[in-house]
């Protein structure tokens, strides 16, 4: 039975053969799957009208930013740095939106940025955060590797 693919989440079940189904044959015979199948919940969103930037205008908004870092010659490179949440956004509020910003210069270097929430308890020196490689200042940030809030990939903004 066909469904109609629509905008937002769907539920995709699916099987596949090795061979495509022989048409010529009574019901097109379609041959065992074996354990290439299974189901997967996607998030469909249109391009075509992208939201503008003036939606979000009039909401309240910050930056985190890394600046001035010098991505090391070694293959991989995983960087951690520790944000504090401006004094003014400091009530509770619900985030509506994300966007993931990356210099020109670097798109073929970065592959993915995560962030994390911080459990309220974690206790930083606000005028020295934690800022550098992850496996270096892991034992500085354990406070801070529970929750995902938010995230990025290649091809996440297309």
């Amino acid at each position: 039975m066909d469904v109609p693919i629509k905008s937002g989440t769907n539920i995709l079940i699916f099987a596949y053969g090795l061979e495509d189904p022989d048409m010529s044959t009574p019901n097109g015979m379609i041959y065992y799957h074996d354990n290439r199948r299974g189901s997967r919940i996607i998030p469909l969103r249109s391009y075509g009208n992208p939201s503008p930037d003036e939606k979000f205008a009039e909401l309240d908004y910050f930056d985190f930013q890394l600046k001035d870092y010098i991505v090391p010659s070694t293959d991989t490179t995983y960087h951690c740095k520790i944000y504090k949440i401006p004094e003014h956004m400091k009530q509770r509020r619900h985030a509506v939106a994300h966007k993931t910003i990356i210099d020109s210069a670097n798109v073929d270097i970065v592959h993915h940025l995560l962030m994390y929430e911080c459990n309220p308890t974690a206790k930083f020196d606000d005028n020295n955060l934690p800022d550098g490689n992850c496996d270096e200042i892991y034992r500085l940030l354990q406070e801070c590797s529970a929750n995902i809030a938010t995230g990025w990939a290649v091809g996440g903004d297309r």
